[in-house]
């Protein structure tokens, strides 16, 4: 991650952009009118998409970006504008009389996509277009590390005008990336390579790719016949097939899959990043593979940012209870990535010393009020000031370890106050969570979360009650 971070290339995109238009809400009823989901809407986003997700994803890793396109004199074109000048991104829209920007909306209810509607032009950008554009990269190509081909099959991308592009990459030793799109990949002839996925690679080379044998046919395929650096296919939760010298396949372990939606953007701009910043093309995969693995636990058209592989990363090489223990600094940057996110984020805190049902009944009905269930943790330190030398009687490392396999808990965080107080300034909770016994009692960190929340104990429950039990049993 630190070469990326030092050398934070420049990378220009060139295609097909789109406005990715998102209509939020639940859905708990069906319309009188007819056999349909009646949603009903909380709120709306719109984000930029097709090329314009490889320019959020090469933007969230660090890289300087520029983008290349053709738009429609709309206000959709408008709206793309003012979301690249939000990121400092630089951009060339080549506007085209006639021309409709791009927009697809998707209803989201209840995490799960019910509909998507498209208003847009997919015929060829037209010649002068395209030569303005071509002006435009001869002019600017020297500044650039890389260059990415973002083909959606929306017309930016004429047979021609890819062609006079990796012309002009190759004469000034430029490589090029591209996601491809369509049957015939003639037009991408001379690139570095391409990033299909298997049915888009089994289109091109009408090679049913079912195996290891039908891979390796494709592979070498497409690097002959289209002349690449490398040939890459991408295999979904299988990783990365990849021929260089020999084919590898480069694995990946995923976790929960929410959303494919961008995941190939991801895999292209990760691939640029670290192909740019010096790693070789296997590193370069295996980078690849963890910035995809995040993305797909995410909903919608959505980014990765170095610190988020870090995290993952991380989780890799530990147990599943093991990756929710996170310090103040990891936990800052998470809280901060999930209220963007608009998760609901619920705190709450304690000891947990010898966990028993009453703790995890607690912690259940806790995570039912919101998205994500953070536990501040006391040190063993803190549990002596507050009850005795003899307490705690399991560890910070043991307390931490059994927390972090229960289902709800999403993260624990160990802290070394007498209060959480400063832990919860980190977060910023929606909900912080507390016993019933605090009713009527002063809250700490009611001042900084938006609701608090009493949740009453199981009754006899309690791990004085269990060592007392324990010392008379004796």
């Amino acid at each position: 991650m630190d070469k990326i971070r030092k050398k934070q290339p420049h990378i220009a995109v060139i295609g097909d952009l789109m406005l990715d238009h998102y209509i939020w809400g639940s859905c708990e009823r069906i319309s009188p009118e007819a056999p349909v989901q009646v949603v009903s809407v909380s709120k709306e986003s719109t984000v930029l998409g097709g090329a314009g997700n490889v320019v959020n994803n090469l933007h969230s890793l660090g890289a300087n970006v520029s983008i290349l396109s053709v738009v429609g004199a709309d206000d959709n074109a408008k709206e793309m504008r003012e979301l690249f000048s939000q990121k400092n991104v630089k951009y060339t829209l080549v506007e085209e009389e006639g021309r409709r920007t791009t927009k697809k909306s998707r209803i989201i209810a209840s995490n799960q996509q019910v509909i998507r509607y498209d208003d847009e032009s997919k015929e060829d950008i037209g010649l002068d277009s395209q030569v303005k554009l071509l002006e435009v990269l001869q002019k600017e190509l020297f500044a650039y590390d890389m260059v990415i081909l973002s083909d959606y099959g929306k017309g930016v991308l004429p047979s021609n005008l890819c062609k006079d592009i990796i012309s002009l990459c190759q004469s000034l030793n430029k490589a090029v990336l591209v996601d491809p799109k369509g049957e015939d990949y003639a037009k991408y002839k001379g690139a570095t390579l391409l990033t299909p996925n298997k049915k888009e690679a089994t289109l091109a080379t009408k090679i049913n790719i079912d195996n290891d044998e039908s891979l390796a046919q494709a592979l070498h395929m497409l690097k002959n016949d289209l002349e690449l650096d490398y040939s890459i296919i991408t295999l979904s939760e299988e990783g990365i097939g990849l021929l260089d010298k020999e084919i590898k396949i480069i694995p990946t372990v995923a976790r929960e899959v929410f959303d494919v939606t961008g995941a190939g953007d991801t895999v292209i701009a990760s691939l640029a990043v670290a192909l740019s910043s010096g790693f070789k093309i296997e590193s370069a995969c295996e980078f690849a593979n963890k910035a995809a693995a995040v993305v797909v636990a995410k909903v919608g058209s959505v980014t990765v940012t170095l610190n988020e592989i870090e995290e993952y990363e991380h989780s890799l090489n530990q147990g599943q209870s093991e990756s929710k223990i996170k310090n103040f600094e990891e936990i800052e940057r998470i809280a901060k990535r999930l209220h963007e996110q608009g998760r609901k984020i619920i705190f709450t805190n304690g000891c947990f010393d010898i966990l028993h049902r009453g703790h995890a009944t607690y912690l259940q009905k806790a995570k039912e009020l919101g998205d994500i269930l953070i536990l501040g943790l006391n040190s063993d330190e803190s549990i002596r000031r507050l009850k005795g030398e003899q307490r705690p009687i399991n560890n910070l490392e043991d307390r931490a370890f059994l927390i972090g396999a229960l289902e709800s808990i999403d993260f624990v965080v160990p802290f070394t106050e007498d209060t959480p107080y400063e832990l919860i300034k980190l977060i910023q909770p929606n909900i912080l969570v507390k016993g019933a016994d605090y009713e009527g009692k002063e809250i700490v960190g009611s001042d900084v979360a938006n609701e608090v929340v009493l949740i009453d104990f199981v009754a006899g429950k309690s791990t004085t009650n269990l060592i007392e039990k324990i010392a008379t049993t004796c």
